[in-house]
C-alpha cells in the first residue's frame, strides 16, 4: 500500500514543480513582450480619444404673443418687427422701443409686448441707414449734410449725460445717436412746428438723433428705459428689416412647441 502513494506523492510534486516553472517562464517572457509601464504612464504612445458630451440645447417655445399695438395703426413694417421681436423673445423680456423711420414715429412697448405709448419725433435730415465713418468722433460743425443719418439697426438701450450735460437714452454711443427731448434752439429749424405738424414730409430735420416731445421722453420713454431697459428696434428705409433683424413674418395663428437639436 505504501508504494502507490509514494509515486502519487512524486507525481504531484513533479506537476507543481512544472507549473511553476511555467509561470516563471510566462512573467519572463512578459517582460520582453511588454514596455516597461512607469506609474501613471499609458501602455501605448497614441492619446486617448475624448469625445465630449452632446450640448443639450434649451428647449424653445413659441408662444404665438404678438405685440399689440392698441388702436394705434402702424405701418406693416413696424408691426412685422414688432410682432417677430415679442415672439421670439428677441426683446430678451425687457421693453421694446421701435423707431419707424419712414413715419417718423416711436412705439415704446412694456416687456409684455403691449404698447404704451407712440410720437411723431424728428430725426436725421438726410435719408439712410448706415453711420458715416467716424460721425460719433466728428463735430457738428464738421458733419456733412450726407451724413445726418439716423442709422438702422437693434440697440440696447443706455441711461447717459451728453455733452451739454442733459440726460438722454443712448441708442448707439460710439456714434453718438441717443433719444432726447426736442431742443428748439435755433429758431429758424422750427422743430415743434415740425413734431406738431400733421405730415412726415418737414420731420427730417437733426443730425442724426432722434427728438421727442417733451414729455413723452420725460413720462414714457426715460422711465420705461430705467424700469425695465430696452432693446431698440431702428427700422431701415434703404433696405428690407429681414436684411437688418433678420426677422420673419409671424402668422397670428402659428402656436407650437418645438425643441432645437
Amino acid at each position: 500500500m505504501n508504494a502507490p502513494q509514494s509515486t502519487k506523492a512524486q507525481e504531484r510534486a513533479e506537476f507543481f514543480d512544472a507549473l511553476k516553472k511555467g509561470l516563471l517562464l510566462g512573467a519572463v517572457i512578459l517582460m520582453f513582450a511588454i514596455p516597461w509601464i512607469r506609474p501613471g504612464q499609458s501602455p501605448t504612445s497614441v492619446a486617448p480619444v475624448t469625445r465630449p458630451a452632446p450640448a443639450l440645447k434649451p428647449e424653445r417655445i413659441a408662444t404665438g404673443r404678438l405685440a399689440e399695438f392698441g388702436a394705434d395703426n402702424p405701418s406693416p413694417e413696424a408691426r412685422h418687427v414688432a410682432n417677430w421681436a415679442v415672439f421670439t423673445g428677441d426683446h430678451q423680456n425687457k421693453s421694446l422701443v421701435i423707431l419707424d423711420k419712414k413715419n417718423a414715429t416711436v412705439y415704446v412697448f412694456g416687456p409684455d409686448g403691449k404698447l404704451k405709448a407712440s410720437t411723431p419725433v424728428l430725426l436725421g435730415a438726410a435719408m439712410g441707414d448706415e453711420n458715416a465713418p467716424g460721425i460719433g468722433d466728428k463735430p457738428l460743425s464738421a458733419v456733412q449734410p450726407e451724413e445726418k443719418t439716423t442709422a438702422a439697426g437693434r440697440y440696447v438701450a443706455e441711461l447717459g449725460v451728453n455733452a451739454s450735460g442733459e440726460d438722454v437714452v443712448w441708442v448707439d454711443y460710439n456714434a453718438a445717436l441717443s433719444m432726447h427731448r426736442v431742443r428748439p434752439l435755433v429758431k429758424e429749424e422750427r422743430r415743434l412746428e415740425r413734431l406738431a405738424s400733421p405730415t412726415v414730409d418737414d420731420n427730417r430735420i437733426s443730425y442724426g438723433s432722434i427728438n421727442l416731445p417733451v414729455d413723452f421722453y420725460e413720462n414714457v420713454l426715460s422711465p420705461t428705459v430705467k424700469t425695465t431697459g430696452a432693446v431698440i428696434y431702428v427700422l431701415p428705409e434703404t433696405r428690407t428689416p429681414q436684411e437688418v433683424f433678420g426677422s420673419y413674418e409671424v402668422p397670428p395663428q402659428i402656436k407650437v412647441a418645438t425643441t432645437q437639436r
